[in-house]
Parts: C-alpha cells; structure tokens; sequence
C-alpha cells in the first residue's frame, strides 16, 4: 500500500512538471522560444520519426558493446585489486587517467586509428571502467571482517572469503555503479559520434541539428538520449533496490579490519609501486601509439609533448596559450565541483530526513543525470547563453548527481538495529545522523570525492568546447581545426596530471581520516 502511494506521489509530481513545462513553453518565456513546450517537441519527434531508428541503433550498438566490456573489465579489475592490495597503488595512475582522458580530445584520433564502432565503443568503454571499478573496491574493502574472520577460523582462504563474503557485501556498491556507468556509456558513445565524423549516431544527428534554428529538433534528440540512458539507469536501480536489504549488515562492524598486506609493505616496495603508478601510464601512452602504428603526423609520445611544450620553435606560444586556458578552467572547475558536492551530501542527507522532498526532486535529478552531456550543453545553452552561468551548470549537473548515489547508497548501508539504538537512547534524527549515520558513511563521502574530480573536470572542458570559446576545452577545438595535434596531446595529458594530483590529495586525507576513525580504505 505504501509503495502504491509513494508510486502515485512520483506520478502526480511528474505531471505537475511536465504541465508547468508546456505551459511556460507554449507562451515561449525562457529565452524567446528556445524551451519549447513538451507537445511541440513530440510533434517535432513525429516529424523526424523516420531520423531516428539508424542513430538510435547505431547509438545502441556502441553504446551497449562498450558497457560490456567496460563494466566487465571494471569488476574483474577490482576484485583483482583487493585479493592482491598492492596492485591498485601499482595502477592507480593508469586508472585515473583511464578515467581522466578527456574523450573530445581522443575522439578524433581514435577516428583516424581505428575503425567501424571500434571508436564509439572504447570511449563507452572508457566511461564505465573507472566508475565500476570504483564501486567494486569500494563495496570489496567494506565488507563485514567478522564474517571473514569466522571463514579463516575454519581454515578459509582470501578467495572464499571472497567468493561467500566480500562478494555478497559488495553487490549493491556494485549495482549503483552501474547505475552511473549506464549514462557514462551513452555519453562515451554520443561524444565519439559528434567528433569522429561519421554519419550515423544521434552524436551526429545532434551535431548536424545545431546550426538549424529549430529547437525542438535539439530537445528531441536530448529527449531519446535521456530515454536510452535513462532505461539503463532504471533496471540496474531497481536491481540495486531489491539486493541492497539481503546484502545489509545487521549490526556495526566495531573490529578495526586488518590492513591487507600487513607487514609486507616496506619502504623500498612502496617507493616502486609509486614509481610504477607514475609510469604505467606513459607506458600505455607510449604502447598505443607504437601497436597500433599511428601515423607520425598526428601521434606524440610523452617525449613528444615534451619536445612541442618545450623545445620546439613555437614552445613559447603553445606555453603561453596553454597557461591562459589552464587559468580559465581551473577556477570554475573547483567552484562547480564543490558545489556538486555540496548538493550531493546535502541532497543525501535529505533523502533520511525529508524522504517526500527527494521523491519531489528525483524525476529532475534523473533527467540531469541519464541526458548525456553533449546533448544537455546545446540545450542549457538556449537557456542560459554561452557564459560562466552554463559552464557552472554543466559542471554541477554532472557531479552531482554521481556522488549522490554514492553517498546515498552510504547512508543505505547503515544498519537500521544500530540508528534505533541511538534514537531509543534518546537521540534525535539529526543527532543520529551525526553520530552515526554521516560517520559510517565516510568511505563513501570519499569515493563518491574521488569519482568527481575527473568528471568535474570533462565538464568544464566541454562546456567551454561547446559553448564558451574558453578555456582548455577550447583550445582543444580550436587545435582540431588548426590540425595541431601537439597541442591535443598536450592538453590531454594536463587534464590527465591535473586529475591524479586532486586524486592523491584526496587519497591522502581519506587515508588519515579513516584510520583515525578506524575504518578500512580502498589502498
């Protein structure tokens, strides 16, 4: 009964939006017409009906592939990282700057490396891995000690323990993963079509729609973007929702969990897994280009940027432009990123104490999450014009929400035996909340901290690609036209250094707050 009504609320608040919506867009009274009215828009969508099925499966092949594989490599990879611990300090460059590339900046050499949906669907690929990963080493490190203690008791070992234990623990970490990862692989997909130069692809509808004065063509195709996405989204959450109570703790886990690999770190093991979490990336930098033959025009290796930036006889100038762009992006990429997250925990918190409010704000929410970003941009720019207002837009909109479902699943995770106890003790809901509910869901504050950075990051760069004229993300696009591929490598790995040294700093206060707190981290 209770979940009928709570069905019937998301309903009627539905509808109230999408009447507000149609009347504010049949008077045209946001930017002169540029929200059109959602009847409009499906008349629009009639209109192209017969546009639509090549894009769309074109879309969905890669999109799909790419979850696949990005998905599965993800899992594998964590489960990888927490049997053997100094493993992810060995990789954690690499997987950063997995997740860090901004995907505008290899799209087109990608495009002229590989071929077919091979493009389309290692950027979609590339999109899910770092996010599922995350959530699977996350879910694995928090599982309950005790349970793996017992195992050990009766001669077990760390893959039982795993297999009967960490497993089990980590499925809805894992399940909201996947809730991310799905927008990440439609998103992947759709920048890979808008800058690989192909044919088919709502990334190419969209991109031969922009110079059209028709916004409701625009909305249309931001519409069946959402909707693709947003399917995904909604099957892996409510697989989330029916596994997260069998996968709950019943009480507290009060033992401090051993540290794995105890007493056979040194400071010389430490010191090469440092080095090689440094190198490992360039490796792979280097690897790509030289297996797969890219062409000597359009490829550089870590010593070729080196050569551009510095020796070359246009260093001083690609110096001084990469300088000016940094220093337009860096800014709005801090504040957008603390604002995100700012909402996201606050926007948590609510979820325990206002639970209507959330059930009220979720279909938009939803909306800003599973549209892709490079069909949101166009649209926000309609709105909002082409200033700092949009870029901070796009840049809360896309860090938000990720870091919500982390934290929120935190907060899901905490047993309900142990937040009664507090509150028969006589503790309000927000006493409760600060004495137990927000410290036992630090790891994921964390988590949900460290997933944000790159992404805040890709934000800002495409709204300053798309809409700005500003920043790297311009430079980006203006290197493009010019042909300037040092300069694309260029601005690549920054993004890439960038994201690993907010990441480290990250790491480092997780690493202090946590063992003071006597939890376990994700190293």
């Amino acid at each position: 009964m209770a979940g009928s009504k709570q069905w019937a609320v998301q309903l009627r608040n539905i509808a109230i939006l999408l009447l507000v919506w149609e009347v504010v867009g049949r008077l045209d009274l946001i930017a002169d017409g540029a929200l059109p009215g959602i009847s409009e828009i499906l008349i629009g969508l009639w209109n192209d009906r017969s546009d639509y099925p090549l894009h769309v499966w074109e879309t969905l092949k890669a999109s799909g592939l790419g979850f696949v594989i990005g998905n599965l490599l993800g899992v594998v990879a964590g489960v990888f990282f927490v049997l053997i611990p100094v493993s992810l300090r060995v990789f954690r460059g690499l997987n950063i700057a997995i997740f860090a590339l901004p995907p505008i900046a290899i799209a087109p050499i990608l495009s002229l490396t590989l071929s077919g949906l091979t493009p389309r669907v290692v950027l979609a690929a590339l999109g899910c891995y770092f996010v599922t990963m995350t959530a699977t080493v996350i879910g694995l490190s928090q599982s309950d000690s005790r349970a793996a203690d017992l195992i050990r008791v009766y001669g077990g070992g760390n893959w039982l323990i795993m297999r009967m234990v960490q497993c089990r623990s980590a499925l809805p970490s894992i399940l909201s993963g996947l809730r991310v990862a799905a927008p990440n692989a439609v998103l992947g997909a759709i920048l890979a079509e808008f800058g690989g130069g192909g044919r088919w692809g709502l990334g190419a509808y969209l991109l031969g729609s922009l110079g059209r004065a028709e916004p409701e063509r625009l909305w249309g195709i931001g519409v069946v973007a959402t909707l693709i996405a947003g399917l995904a989204y909604g099957v892996f959450a409510v697989m989330s929702h029916r596994f997260v109570g069998a996968s709950r703790a019943v009480t507290m886990n009060m033992s401090v969990p051993e540290k794995a690999g105890d007493g056979s770190s040194t400071p010389l093991s430490s010191l090469l897994a440092g080095a090689m979490a440094v190198l490992l990336p360039f490796l792979f930098w280097w690897a790509f280009i030289r297996l797969l033959e890219v062409p000597a025009m359009i490829s550089k290796t870590p010593i070729g940027v080196v050569e551009y930036l510095f020796l070359s006889p246009a260093a001083q100038s690609a110096q001084e432009r990469l300088i000016a762009a940094l220093w337009e992006t860096l800014p709005i990429t801090g504040i957008g990123l603390l604002c995100g997250l700012s909402f996201a925990f606050l926007l948590a918190i609510s979820s325990r104490l206002f639970p209507g409010f959330l059930r009220a704000f979720m279909p938009v929410a939803l909306v800003t999450q599973t549209m892709p970003l490079v069909a949101l941009t166009p649209l926000l720019v309609l709105l909002l014009g082409r200033g700092t207002s949009l870029t901070l837009w796009v840049t809360i909109s896309v860090t938000f929400f990720p870091a919500f479902v982390i934290l929120a699943q935190g907060i899901s995770m905490v047993p309900r035996a142990t937040r009664e106890l507090a509150m028969a003790y006589g503790a309000s809901a927000r006493q409760e909340l600060r004495i137990i509910t927000i410290p036992a869901s630090m790891p994921y504050l964390f988590a949900a901290t460290r997933l944000t950075v790159p992404r805040a990051l890709l934000g800002v760069m495409i709204a300053e690609w798309l809409a700005t004229g500003k920043g790297l993300g311009n430079l980006l696009n203006q290197s493009r036209g010019y042909m300037d591929y040092g300069m694309i490598w260029t601005v690549a790995a920054l993004s890439v250094i960038l994201a690993v040294v907010f990441y480290q700093l990250v790491v480092v206060v997780e690493r202090r707050v946590l063992q003071r707190m006597g939890m376990s981290t994700a190293e």
